[in-house]
């Protein structure tokens, strides 16, 4: 009896030595990433198309009114193909004229001719008057310069009635028709736009205030907005220097480093601005831990399965995200979830445990 009372209260005591450790943590399940530089600023993305560097907008070089198109918009045309006609009825009047002066004028330069040989010989006989030779010499040189004014204005009139044929000049795309058939235009209005598709660019409408700050070290990537993994990157080569009376906004023109087959004319494109920062972080907002006037993170180590709080600077924030200017390294994860229930040191499974 004596020895079970000098055990009980040994086993007593030991157990109140037990109570006294304190209670092992559990391991928590955490959404973690890892943390990748950021070495570009996104700026903003805009809509804009693919267009032609270069496009011209042609013209008759007569007036009449228009007898056929004879292409649509859309249509490629090569060097020499006929866009449009005029009614040729004018020109080919002055063509017939032209070629009748040119007949009259060629018979007087014979007549011309045989009367000064004719006065050369009477001349070279003795029987003829010098003044007689001189005005015969006179009206065949007047005839020689109707002669060349009438040739003139024969090549001139069939050049008039070429030009009632309105063709390309180059490989293009007609793109727009300013003018129908049986219409009345003058010399020079604009008929019909021509597209070279050889050189393309991207074309954008930027805000006034964005525009004034673009710098030569922006990177513009330009994509399909139907299918955004075909893109490309671009280059400013036109910044309109006047903005949009009604829309306040300034025409950018940019050189594509390279064209995708899908980058047709008129494409729409999602282009977005970046420009080269110093390195920084972002993460998800949840991964931000403000306590005791501090800004930390939670920093996951890899080998120990634990976690421990790391001091950070805060560039910006907003509804989703941070942006870190230091305080993690790339390739480290870092928490975004359950970060004010968490202890230093303790251990944590997270996704990359779990596949």
């Amino acid at each position: 009896m004596k020895r079970l009372l000098i055990v009980l209260p040994a086993l007593l005591l030991l157990a109140a030595c037990g109570s006294d450790k304190e209670p092992v943590e559990p391991v928590r399940p955490v959404l973690s990433t890892v943390v990748q530089p950021q070495v570009q600023a996104q700026l903003g993305r805009f809509a804009g198309s693919i267009q032609a560097r270069f496009e011209s907008t042609l013209g008759f070089r007569v007036s009449g009114r228009i007898a056929r198109r004879w292409l649509d918009v859309g249509a490629q045309v090569k060097p020499g193909d006929i866009l449009a006609t005029l009614d040729p009825t004018d020109q080919q009047n002055q063509l017939r004229v032209a070629e009748g002066d040119l007949a009259k004028v060629q018979a007087q330069w014979i007549n011309a001719q045989a009367d000064a040989r004719r006065q050369q010989q009477l001349y070279d006989r003795g029987v003829g008057a010098q003044a007689q030779l001189d005005i015969a010499q006179t009206n065949l040189k007047t005839t020689g310069a109707s002669l060349e004014q009438a040739r003139s204005a024969l090549s001139q009139a069939r050049d008039q009635l070429g030009y009632s044929t309105l063709r390309s000049d180059h490989a293009a795309v007609v793109t727009a028709w300013q003018a129908e058939a049986g219409q009345t235009v003058s010399a020079g209005q604009a008929v019909v736009t021509l597209a070279r598709p050889d050189v393309k660019e991207a074309v954008i409408d930027l805000p006034t205030n964005l525009a004034e700050q673009l710098t030569k070290d922006l990177t513009f990537t330009v994509a399909l907005q139907l299918e955004p993994s075909i893109s490309t990157t671009a280059t400013l080569r036109e910044l309109e220097p006047q903005a949009d009376a009604t829309t306040r906004t300034r025409r950018a023109r940019l050189t594509l480093a390279s064209t995708p087959d899908t980058f047709h004319l008129g494409t729409s494109v999602s282009v977005t601005l970046s420009a080269a920062v110093t390195p920084r972080s972002e993460l998800p907002r949840t991964a931000l831990l403000e306590r005791d006037g501090k800004t930390q993170v939670w920093v996951v180590d890899p080998q120990q399965k634990t976690v421990a709080t790391r001091d950070v600077t805060l560039l910006e924030r907003d509804a989703e995200h941070i942006v870190l200017a230091s305080g993690v390294q790339p390739g480290e994860r870092v928490v975004t979830a359950g970060v004010n229930i968490l202890k230093p040191g303790q251990q944590v499974t997270f996704d990359e445990d779990a596949r």
